[in-house]
């Protein structure tokens, strides 16, 4: 992150706002706890979390698919958080009772019964990283998202997804039953839809993952989440009724004053029960139709 400055401008002058990539201080580690949503699209559910062996998770969360989280900061150069992390996933993996019973007291039972296990993330965040890192977590089976901050002044915090490494949901067993259940996956849907269907989505999807390198696709039950640091696009497929729908994080606000609402192609469903994240829909049923939807996908990938 060396190559990035912040410049604040009084007139024609500029000046450039010092920058400071101190070890993080539990302060920090605080202010990203009061905002987890705003910063990683994860909801909150415990600090210094303390497990059956001993060991502290710095913060456990579940993001907005449903997958939980694991975030550890780290204070010293020489803190292999990574290891330490992995060593979490594992226990968590382990005791998913406890975890679910976490989430029912914290955010209740519809949230807990609807927990993604097929795919835990682990965030570490640090104001650096080494090469050897970003290697070691391409080697690993994991979901694992190393973040990079930088402080500018006292009221300025800049995130760097420095590395994302993104696997494919594995079959869980149940927690209550124990049997496996069967992973319906979004693409198993792709596999029926007609081909001008499949075609449009293969589209799409090269337009979303092409708008930055930055861009990881999920894999889930019921949709394809598109995201950055959080979700910027979610994605169904109805082969059943021959269209593609579109969730994206664009207000109401917005749209009533840069594009409007076109019926029968984008909606409002602030309040209308759906899979996955974001306000809009918009309704995918034709080439012409994700041409102008494009406009739309470009403001929430840039919001996000």
């Amino acid at each position: 992150m060396s190559d990035i400055k912040l410049f604040s401008q009084s007139g024609s002058a500029l000046t450039e706002i010092a920058s400071s990539a101190a070890p993080l201080e539990k302060a920090l580690q605080t202010t990203f706890e009061q905002n987890l949503e705003t910063l990683l699209g994860v909801r909150f559910l415990a600090s210094e979390y303390v497990t059956s062996t001993g060991g502290r998770m710095d913060t456990l969360g579940i993001d907005e698919n449903g997958y939980p989280v694991i975030i550890e900061y780290k204070r010293e150069r020489s803190e292999n958080i990574i290891n330490q992390g992995l060593f979490y996933l594992d226990w968590l993996m382990d005791h998913r009772g406890d975890f679910e019973l976490l989430v029912r007291d914290k955010l209740g039972k519809q949230t807990a019964d609807a927990i993604e296990w097929s795919a835990p993330r682990l965030i570490c965040i640090a104001s650096d990283f080494t090469k050897y890192d970003e290697h070691a977590i391409k080697q690993m089976s994991w979901n694992i998202e190393l973040i990079r901050y930088r402080r500018f002044g006292n009221d300025l915090l800049l995130l760097d997804l420095l590395t994302t490494v993104s696997t494919k949901p594995v079959l869980v067993a149940d927690t209550k039953t124990g049997k496996s259940q069967k992973y319906k996956t979004t693409a198993e849907y792709l596999t029926v839809a007609r081909e001008e269907l499949a075609n449009l989505y293969s589209d799409l999807e090269a337009f979303m993952l092409g708008l930055g390198d930055d861009v990881v696709q999920k894999e889930l039950q019921f949709y394809f989440a598109f995201k950055r640091i959080k979700n910027f696009a979610c994605v169904e497929v109805k082969p059943q009724i021959g269209v593609i729908r579109v969730y994206l994080k664009i207000t109401n606000d917005v749209m009533d004053v840069m594009w409007g609402y076109e019926e029968g192609f984008t909606r409002n469903v602030t309040n209308v029960g759906h899979y996955g994240t974001g306000d809009l829909e918009v309704t995918l049923r034709s080439s012409e139709d994700l041409e102008k939807a494009k406009q739309f996908i470009t403001h929430s990938y840039e919001a996000s």
